[in-house]
């Protein structure tokens, strides 16, 4: 089911979301000190093209902490909109619940991606 389910992701707009992280990666790593955020981004990139079977954990400390609130100040809402947005757009129909479920996971992974971890990898590095 997962590899099916990616394949469909892909199609219906996973591959936008993907573009979405990697353009804002891009932009964040125009600056030297933006760099550790513009990692994240390309991370998400990756997750986006394939987010059935993956299961996230929120954790970290103080420096995750920090991070995050730098990270939701400059750049972290707008994606996370975006995914809440294509979430709710998805889960109108039943059929699409799945991948609304799929885009809310990674709205709330948007708001607090430092510190948390991906079928046992850390994000951030």
């Amino acid at each position: 089911m997962n590899l099916l389910g990616n394949i469909f992701w892909i199609i219906l707009g996973g591959f936008f979301a993907a573009i979405s992280w990697f353009l804002e990666g891009l932009l964040w790593c125009i600056t030297i000190v933006g760099i550790p955020w513009g990692k994240q981004c390309f991370k998400f990139a990756k997750l986006s093209l394939a987010p059935f079977g993956k299961d996230i954990q929120f954790g970290g400390g103080a420096p995750s902490l920090i991070a995050n609130i730098i990270w939701l100040v400059i750049g972290g809402v707008p994606m996370a909109i975006e995914h809440a947005c294509l979430g709710a757009i998805f889960c109108i129909t039943i059929v699409g619940i799945p991948w609304g479920l799929q885009h809310f996971k990674l709205a709330k992974l948007a708001l607090l991606p430092f510190g948390a971890t991906i079928d046992g990898q850390r994000v951030s590095s």
